[in-house]
């Protein structure tokens, strides 16, 4: 996302500059000690037996922060958190992963960590939905369920001795996805949220917001309930006995045909994220949805979304709108 370029003229240029400046005042006001850069002053009281953690360091009876970020106190504990850096996992976080290898009874799958994570072939629902034990049979069609470079969603379930993540999908709203794209932004951008799966019912797409930084755009997918799956395999197996097979009718076709008013909405969408990604705004479906809006109030064609007087506009609308918030709060 960061090598997204946008050139901007100098009346543009004025325009954004102020914007941001704008918004940087209101976030400094709010909490003038929140960021830090290197060898600024971290404001501490020693009487209280302030513990220094990571990004912090003690120079000339001060501590002071050895890294760029925010500054974060737990009790007593005093560290800083740098931004733009890789994915620090939490145990329940939904990610987005690609899978870059198969190998016995597992997955390993790459989400923007410093360790690739696993997912175990018993962590994970079976295609015909039933609660069994993995056989030697299930291992041997581990490549039909998911393969290299395919994309799946799932939960951090653990760790593993060797600092790995464990990840699970034990439910029909994990698993491998299709028909979408698979974006990349800072993790820091994306906060840790009550709800990460998306259903926007207006364009007929599904966003998920993975805690890594992870962002999967793509089509409507109904999840499908263990019953149903159990009658489709019986009737599967069925035409699977009979000795003559027929190509796939008109109508399954149909099925596997992403519409074009889709395939736009998923791209507008997507641009909407990238500009996002760019100005450095956090990520959250209300704010992707105001800049699809607004978009096509501004009758925009998709890639315009990515021109810079469209990002001149948003980061003017991100400054007006906590200027309101302010003035409300």
């Amino acid at each position: 996302m960061r090598g997204l370029q946008v050139s901007l003229n100098q009346t543009q240029k004025i325009r954004l500059q102020r914007a941001l400046e704008k918004i940087d005042s209101f976030s400094s006001k709010s909490n003038p000690n929140a960021s830090v850069t290197v060898a600024d002053t971290i404001p501490v009281n020693f009487e209280d037996g302030v513990l220094k953690g990571h990004g912090t360091s003690e120079l000339d009876g001060e501590v002071v922060a050895t890294l760029c970020g925010v500054v974060e106190r737990v009790n007593k504990l005093v560290y800083v958190r740098t931004l733009r850096a890789r994915y620090k996992p939490e145990i329940g976080d939904i990610i987005v992963g690609r899978v870059i290898e198969v190998a016995p009874k597992r997955w390993r799958l790459e989400i923007n960590f410093s360790q690739d994570a696993v997912l175990m072939l018993s962590s994970m629902n079976l295609p015909d939905g039933i609660q069994r034990r993995r056989t030697a049979v299930d291992e041997l069609n581990m490549r039909s369920i998911f393969e290299e470079n395919d994309v799946v969603c799932a939960e951090v379930r653990g760790f593993q001795h060797d600092g790995s993540l464990h990840l699970q999908a034990r439910s029909q709203k994990y698993g491998k996805l299709e028909r979408g794209q698979l974006l990349t932004v800072s993790p820091y951008l994306v906060k840790r949220r009550k709800q990460h799966f998306h259903h926007i019912e207006q364009y007929g797409i599904d966003l998920i917001l993975g805690c890594n930084g992870f962002i999967w755009v793509g089509e409507h997918v109904e999840a499908r309930d263990d019953m149903i799956v159990e009658d489709q395999v019986s009737t599967s197996e069925q035409q699977n006995a009979t000795p003559n097979r027929y190509p796939a009718s008109l109508e399954e076709q149909e099925r596997t045909y992403t519409p074009l008013e889709t395939r736009q909405n998923i791209c507008r969408t997507a641009n909407a994220v990238r500009v996002l990604s760019t100005l450095g705004f956090s990520i959250n479906v209300e704010v992707i949805m105001e800049m699809v809006n607004l978009s096509s109030s501004l009758n925009l064609n998709i890639h315009e979304m990515l021109g810079a007087e469209f990002c001149v506009l948003v980061a003017e609308g991100e400054a007006e709108r906590r200027s309101l918030k302010k003035k409300k709060g």
